[in-house]
């Protein structure tokens, strides 16, 4: 099974994002497995999750955390949640949807010390209000981006090229020399960008002890 976190700030568009990456893991793996699953784990604040809706219409499993964090109160909840997906369901990907408030690298290292697997992070940021993001949440902007190995930087079509470079210059400065990538999530995503984090991401699981 292989673990992908999807991080991010709050509005940042991670929903359509998982959706579309959801659809190409199943076309993408179908041409190595008779049987394709995709689970997803949505990890949201409150008593009634909002887009968990949306992911069950359109015909994914989905196991919702509420009531905090997945990396500090429900790091247990989650957990077992995982190991529980792995053996009902043996799932060839498991997408970890973290809320907007939480802290990808501490997810990441609650999986590795609980089940033994490697889990890449990639955040998905909103190139739209990004700067308002960094001057009313530094510290939690800065977390989020900590560990993450890919940013898909969402809603370049509602921004200038000033304003994109401005955040892609923001991002860099919060993570050096960490991968970029600039997307609609409105629209139909490249594959190429898919291809690239199942190529490079994807198997990081094949090398943890």
């Amino acid at each position: 099974m292989k673990i992908l976190i999807l991080g991010g700030f709050l509005g940042s568009g991670k929903t359509s994002v998982l959706l579309q990456l959801a659809e190409y893991l199943v076309s993408h793996e179908k041409e190595h497995h008779a049987e394709v699953k995709v689970a997803i784990v949505e990890n949201e604040i409150g008593a009634i999750g909002i887009d968990d809706k949306v992911l069950k219409q359109a015909g994914f499993k989905v196991n919702n955390l509420f009531s905090g964090c997945a990396c500090c109160s429900l790091t247990g909840e989650l957990v077992t949640s995982i190991k529980e997906i792995k053996q009902e369901l043996d799932p060839q990907w498991l997408i970890i949807e973290a809320t907007g408030v939480a802290y990808p690298g501490s997810i990441r290292k609650a999986i590795l010390d609980g089940v033994g697997l490697e889990a890449p992070i990639v955040v998905v940021a909103d190139a739209k209000r990004w700067q308002r993001l960094v001057k009313a949440m530094r510290l939690l902007v800065s977390g989020q981006l900590e560990d993450a190995s890919l940013v898909l930087l969402n809603k370049v079509d509602l921004v200038s090229t000033t304003e994109r470079k401005a955040a892609e210059d923001s991002i860099l400065q919060h993570r050096p020399m960490i991968e970029i990538i600039p997307i609609s999530a409105t629209e139909a995503i490249n594959p190429a960008i898919w291809e690239k984090i199942v190529r490079e991401r994807g198997d990081f699981n094949e090398h943890t002890p």
